[in-house]
This record gives structure tokens, C-alpha cells and sequence, in this order.
């Protein structure tokens, strides 16, 4: 059996590799880990996706199992209380961004739109299956700037390019697993 994996996923490590298997690159429609990944996403930014991933659990204890609407709520004491929380990345734009994106997450749900919705119509409702050779993967593409423009059009942060293809990669909207990885199996 196959048991080469994407460059990027570190053996070492039983989350990654978990996280690899059965989450990179599948398609995600469930729109509270849509609106977990894209703010894990914007946390990452600056510090390694393992160190995010190694978090992961406490972002969700420290951020009430990703609810929006009870993010959006936040009072100054809970702003202090998570950049008190050690199990999270205690940067104070980056916890403002993640209360400001529930707000902007509830708008897009007040104008009747899913972030599943939202999303998936980028792409038809269908990833993208990409053929890069290990290691050749964009930073960015054109369809990662357009999202990201309409996102921080309708009030998200730390949704910038780079962010949002990673995001896409998270989610599967667009499948980049290496050519000799076991994942393509699931093609």
C-alpha cells in the first residue's frame, strides 16, 4: 500500500497527519467548520499551519465550539480573557478579527447566504483538482484574490490571498494533494 504523503505533512506528528488524511483537500460543507477553518486560517498567518493545527482544541474550547453568535456577543472581559488564554494565539488582532468575522459571518446569514453557499458557488459547487508536482503549489491564485477581495468587501479579516488559498486547500475547494500521495486515491 501507498504511504507517501504530501511533502508538507509531518510524520512526527499524529494531528497533522490526521488532519492530512481525511481533512486537506475533502470537501467541507458544514458551516461551522467553515467559519472554524477560515479563522484558524487568518490566526495561522505569520506562524506555521502545525502550530494552529496543535491548538486547534483550545480555539474551540476558548472560542464556545466556534458559534458565531455567541462570538459576535463578546464583551471587553472575554477579549481579555482569551488574550489571557495560553492555549490559543494571543494576538490581539487576530482575536478582534475572529469576533469581527462572526459579525460579518451573521450578515452574510441575514442577506440568505450559507458560507456553504457562499463559498461552493466560487467553484461551481465542485473543487478544484490541481496537478502540481510536490512542492510546486501557488501561494495565491486568481480565484483565491477574488474571494478574498469579496471577503473583505463584506467586512471579513485577515482574508487576505495567500490566507484564502490556504483556506481553499483546508476546505477542499481545491484538492492539491502531491502526485504520489495516497490521497489521490480518494479522485
Amino acid at each position: 500500500m501507498n504511504d507517501i504523503r504530501c511533502s508538507w505533512a509531518n510524520p512526527a506528528n499524529p494531528r497533522y497527519i490526521a488532519y492530512h488524511d481525511h481533512e486537506w483537500g475533502v470537501p467541507c460543507h458544514d458551516e461551522t467548520t467553515l467559519f472554524e477553518m477560515l479563522n484558524l486560517e487568518g490566526a495561522q498567518a505569520g506562524l506555521s499551519w502545525e502550530t494552529i493545527l496543535n491548538k486547534r482544541d483550545s480555539y474551540r474550547l476558548a472560542f464556545d465550539g466556534w458559534d458565531a453568535e455567541k462570538i459576535a456577543r463578546y464583551d471587553d472581559a472575554k477579549v481579555a480573557a482569551l488574550l489571557a488564554d495560553p492555549g490559543i494565539v494571543r494576538n490581539r488582532l487576530k482575536v478582534a478579527a475572529a469576533i469581527n468575522n462572526a459579525r460579518a459571518y451573521l450578515r452574510l446569514r441575514e442577506q440568505g447566504l450559507t458560507l456553504n453557499d457562499y463559498l461552493w458557488d466560487f467553484v461551481d459547487g465542485a473543487p478544484i483538482v490541481n496537478d502540481w508536482q510536490a512542492g510546486g503549489r501557488p501561494a495565491r491564485t486568481e480565484l483565491s484574490d477574488r474571494i478574498s477581495k469579496d471577503l473583505s468587501r463584506r467586512g471579513f479579516k485577515f482574508v487576505g490571498s495567500t490566507i484564502v488559498y490556504a483556506y481553499m486547500q483546508g476546505i477542499g475547494m481545491v484538492d492539491d494533494h502531491d502526485p504520489a500521495c495516497l490521497c489521490r486515491r480518494r479522485r
